[in-house]
């Protein structure tokens, strides 16, 4: 056997991460058993249960009737911690055809609200288009399998689907990832699109496939950052056709930190450790970011912000590498990390930053630390580690 054919026999290898439609499949399969009310054209689940399997639901659901290889009873866990309004507005908006367009800062869990509203309403988040400044109307539009364009000329089979029309063509959500990192004569492909809900294929003119209809289903839903450079601005048409929400980052510190909790134990799971911060540590960690995300501590006192966005999506990594290096590399005080990993978000951008966060040492954490905590306390001693 050779090596390719002893590679084939092999068993796949678990992969580092599931769509949203594959890790909560039971989830999704159980919504759909468990609320039988009116649902719009095209989507798998009632609105009311697509905004169950985003915000979780208060008490486990219970089955009408009992339903092959489905848990008669089962809570559904939030997913997405945020508003409910929010997600509500976000449900409606894509069941009356319209674009959602999802803004905020970066790290504010744009793209995963996207992912699971995608996966709730149509089962698939993986018709995906990823912004960025060469993308071409192609990724919006459609492409042309060039060996079979030049063998027969133009026709349906030689035509190849961007991720848009295979929506459009099938009913389902499509994804557009950093909209605005998109050249604006690129971004305006949509525009017909969404107001026509038809694309048109003029090398196919005279055939019945120069227009294709939209299956009752399509939708849009695009993400876009407030601060990001090198942006393009959305022409006016296509604002029009789009309902912004605004994800904002978490207001309630608890949560924050629970949800950093959580991912950062599954990170290093998925680097085959067990998760071995101390509570504590966390609690810090996201006090942390919080004071110089907000420019205001929980005590009230003032903060100079960084011009990075301290955002929860950093905060999580910071926790999965200080879960890692506690697994990996034992022996040291973990709190220890913490200054150079801070650091290292912070000056990410402005070199002034450094200063910035040098004052934050010299401001709220010497005057906790004179206020008494020890775990501050440590932190203040390990300003040398900022240098």
């Amino acid at each position: 056997m050779n090596l390719a054919e002893q590679a084939h026999a092999l068993p796949a290898p678990p992969r580092q991460a599931l769509l949203a439609e594959e890790h909560h499949a039971t989830e999704l399969a159980f919504l759909a058993a468990q609320d039988s009310g009116p649902r719009p054209p095209g989507w798998a689940l009632t609105p009311r249960a697509v905004v169950t399997f985003i915000c979780g639901s208060d008490a486990p659901l219970r089955l009408p009737e009992p339903a092959a290889g489905l848990p008669g009873r089962l809570r559904i866990a939030p997913k997405f911690i945020g508003e409910r309004a929010l997600v509500e507005r976000c449900a409606v908006t894509l069941a009356g055809e319209r674009g959602l367009l999802l803004v905020g800062e970066p790290g504010t869990a744009k793209s995963m609200l996207s992912e699971l509203l995608a996966a709730a309403i149509c089962g698939t988040s993986a018709l995906t288009v990823q912004g960025t400044a060469g993308t071409t109307e192609d990724a919006f539009r459609y492409g042309w399998n060039y060996a079979l364009l030049l063998a027969r000329g133009p026709s349906p089979q030689a035509l190849v689907d961007s991720p848009v029309l295979t929506a459009l063509r099938t009913g389902r959500v499509a994804r557009v990832e950093e909209i605005t990192r998109c050249l604006p004569e690129v971004q305006d492909a949509l525009v017909s699109i969404l107001s026509d809900r038809r694309l048109s294929v003029p090398e196919l003119a005279g055939t019945p496939d120069a227009q294709i209809a939209a299956v009752p289903g399509f939708s849009v839903i695009a993400t876009a950052n407030l601060r990001d450079r090198g942006v393009s601005e959305m022409s006016a048409a296509l604002k029009r056709r789009f309902n912004f929400e605004t994800v904002h980052p978490i207001a309630d510190a608890e949560a924050e930190t629970a949800l950093v909790s959580s991912r950062a134990t599954a990170a290093v799971q998925r680097a085959g450790a067990t998760f071995g911060v101390d509570d504590a540590v966390l609690d810090t960690l996201v006090t942390i970011f919080r004071d110089l995300r907000t420019g205001r501590s929980a005590e009230g006192w003032d903060v100079e912000r960084p011009g990075t966005v301290m955002s929860t999506a950093e905060a999580v990594q910071v926790a999965a590498s200080l879960g890692v290096a506690a697994a990996y590399l034992p022996g040291g005080d973990i709190l220890d990390l913490v200054p150079g990993h801070v650091l290292g978000v912070v000056r990410k951008d402005d070199p002034a930053d450094h200063g910035r966060l040098l004052g934050y040492w010299d401001g709220p954490v010497r005057r906790r630390a004179e206020d008494g905590s020890a775990l501050w306390r440590r932190l203040w001693d390990l300003r040398e580690n900022l240098r």
